[in-house]
């Protein structure tokens, strides 16, 4: 994906809510279907994803977005800046706010429902909740569970897109793993037969 917004479907939804661009417009710009755009706006795609703000991450200008407005045959153009990305390896706890705490178990639900291969305890360290918690909200019966919204995470702050990538890479690694140990266990079952 070159040349692609910095998280394209939470960038979608800004562009819909806050611009008089044409689905055509963001979609091209998103790389994402123009039929999804449709759907961001009816409400039917991207639910709980909290608009990113193109502008604010240096990724368009307001007088690029003005003259795209203007021009309905006019491709937005990203800017494009080399990111220094620095990976320090801290373990220092970030301080969430006491506003965005109740965020929590609404962030565990989205990352249930959107990446089912990571494990409970990845989870609760990515959002910051005990794995008892992402159990219960698994298996419906958090005391809240009725209450949820499934939002994401790295949209609100949580933690990085960076972790979240590196956690579902440590799940698939895993997942090929014991899936080559029960091969390997079929194989001498089957021998010593």
């Amino acid at each position: 994906m070159s040349n692609a917004p910095l998280m394209p479907m939470a960038t979608a939804v800004w562009l819909v809510e806050n611009t008089s661009l044409t689905f055509k417009q963001i979609a091209e710009f998103c790389k994402l279907h123009e039929v999804e755009i449709q759907g961001i706006a009816d409400g039917e795609v991207a639910k709980g994803i909290v608009g990113y703000n193109p502008i604010i991450s240096g990724q368009l200008t307001r007088e690029e977005i003005e003259l795209s407005s203007k021009d309905r045959n006019r491709p937005l153009n990203i800017i494009n800046v080399e990111l220094d990305i620095k990976d320090t390896d801290n373990k220092v706890k970030k301080y969430i706010p006491l506003s965005k705490r109740q965020d929590k178990p609404d962030s565990a639900l989205w990352l249930i429902k959107n990446h089912q291969i990571l494990k409970d305890s990845q989870i609760a360290k990515l959002v910051g909740i005990t794995k008892n918690s992402v159990t219960s909200i698994r298996n419906k019966s958090y005391w809240n569970f009725n209450n949820l919204n499934p939002k994401d995470p790295v949209a609100m702050g949580m933690f990085t897109q960076r972790d979240l990538i590196k956690s579902i890479e440590k799940a698939e690694r895993r997942i090929a793993k014991e899936k080559k140990d029960k091969e390997r266990m079929s194989l001498n079952v089957k021998s010593n037969i």
